[in-house]
């Protein structure tokens, strides 16, 4: 039987490009690439979308929060993983929160699906797995909305690996490998979505075979 993983982030999930601010074609999206990294016995669905969140609904954009926009997933898809990448988001200026506020609302999201399933009498609950996101370069063209965001982004991982843990879920820590330098400073270049990829294969293959 076909295995089947949610990745749900925002605008890396969703594969924006940094130098044209479009979006990468299938060949290079980190959701595809792993697709094509695991093989005909998983699909993997792609459910990023710019400006998510985890703790405030953006403005004009609130059909798109985390709690809210996953829910019709769960519902449609009998799920093996959900893999979670938001973060980035929350971070911006006008949300003025802080890396514990961020974490908590990840908690949140993650009971939310954890109450989901038990009310089911016939689905499986997923193994999550949560992804941080890398630190960010707060360049010229984003200094405005993502002021110092640069320094409590350096927080977020730390606070993500133990909401991870608390859960139970597995954890990723993109800053193990990847380091935002270029371009603007937010989002993943082509070379870095085939490193992700590369690496969540990994974590999946081995998850898979030690369940």
């Amino acid at each position: 039987m076909t295995k089947k993983i949610l990745c749900f982030g925002d605008s890396n999930t969703w594969g924006l490009n940094p130098v044209t601010g479009k979006r990468f074609d299938e060949n290079t999206r980190w959701t595809s690439l792993l697709g094509k990294n695991l093989g005909c016995h998983f699909a993997v669905i792609g459910a990023g979308q710019p400006n998510r969140t985890l703790v405030h609904n953006p403005p004009f954009d609130g059909v798109i929060s985390g709690v809210s926009y996953l829910k019709p997933y769960l519902d449609k898809h009998e799920l093996n993983f959900i893999i979670i990448a938001l973060g980035t988001n929350d971070l911006k200026k006008r949300f003025n929160l802080t890396p514990s506020l961020i974490a908590g609302g990840l908690n949140d999201l993650i009971n939310s699906i954890h109450i989901y399933y038990k009310q089911s009498s016939i689905l499986k609950a997923p193994q999550i797995i949560i992804a941080s996101p890398p630190e960010i370069k707060v360049t010229e063209k984003y200094s405005r909305i993502y002021e110092d965001a640069d320094i409590k982004a350096t927080a977020l991982s730390n606070v993500f690996k133990c909401v991870a843990a608390n859960n139970r879920c597995a954890f990723i820590d993109f800053n193990a490998f990847i380091n935002i330098t270029g371009s603007d400073g937010i989002h993943f270049e082509s070379n870095q979505h085939l490193t992700i990829s590369f690496e969540i294969t990994q974590l999946v293959q081995y998850l898979f075979n030690n369940c």
